[in-house]
């Protein structure tokens, strides 16, 4: 059983995002050792109270903490530990995300120099209303929706079937990949905005090179944000912490309660 009221401060959410400051601290409990390999989690509801958020915001935080391989989630039982440290390879649906960005890289760069030389007219209109959907989009289900189409409309503006057949397989990855970053890389929403709109740039102005280059940054980028997500503790750049790592603002709290037996 786990004591509720015992070890836990009550948690000031309301100065950073909600599910933000829930992962934190699940996060934290699990790498400090206060919960260990194989120690059930408490409910969703009982997180919500101790939380003071939403039951949905507690889900988002468990998905988070299950991609990070810290938890499993076992049917009808619960949520158990699963690691004492986040993986350094997170799985998202059926690829993991080292096997993902290495795909990305060997398939939309070249796509994206494609499209520069091959694309219409229909599918430059196509883009520009993705990128002006995609600025206007506040909920994230949506806008990680357009997110992946937006991918699939430059691989169709490659011309060449294969290449979309491929982003389409692996569009159920890039969708859980994108509502990750979204969720744990402050401002990374923006950021890929400005990413988008570089890419298109480049491919309006019939650029190879500069279509490439907008692409290239685009993944390394979203690499990035993924190392500083699973490896906080690692050193990056000024300029990565500034626009990649999630920051929490919250004050220090006295951890999440143990269970009473291990």
């Amino acid at each position: 059983m786990v004591d509720l009221d015992s070890r836990t401060a009550r948690v000031p959410t309301r100065r950073v995002n909600a599910m933000e400051a829930v992962l934190s601290d699940l996060r934290g409990a699990i790498e400090r050792g206060d919960y260990v390999v194989g120690d059930k989690l408490p409910s969703e509801a009982e997180l919500g109270q101790r939380f003071e958020v939403s039951r949905s915001v507690v889900r988002e935080a468990l998905r988070a903490m299950q991609a990070l391989g810290l938890t499993a989630s076992r049917a009808g039982k619960g949520t158990y530990v699963a690691s004492p440290g986040a993986t350094e390879d997170p799985i998202f649906g059926a690829y993991s995300s080292r096997d993902l960005v290495e795909v990305r890289r060997h398939v939309e760069i070249p796509v994206a120099a494609y499209a520069a030389t091959r694309r219409t007219q229909d599918d430059l209109d196509l883009l520009d209303r993705l990128l002006v959907r995609m600025e206007r989009q506040t909920d994230t289900t949506a806008w990680v929706a357009l997110d992946t189409l937006f991918h699939i409309s430059i691989a169709q503006a490659a011309g060449n079937p294969v290449f979309r057949k491929v982003i389409e397989e692996i569009r159920d990855a890039l969708a859980r990949q994108s509502t990750f970053l979204d969720m744990l890389a402050r401002d990374r929403r923006e950021q890929s905005n400005r990413e988008h709109h570089a890419i298109v740039a480049a491919i309006v102005e019939r650029s190879e090179e500069g279509a490439v280059r907008a692409m290239t940054a685009h993944l390394e980028h979203v690499e990035s944000a993924l190392s500083a997500i699973v490896r906080p503790d690692r050193s990056v750049s000024a300029a990565d912490a500034r626009t990649a790592t999630p920051s929490c603002r919250c004050a220090a709290t006295s951890g999440l309660p143990q269970p009473a037996d291990r």
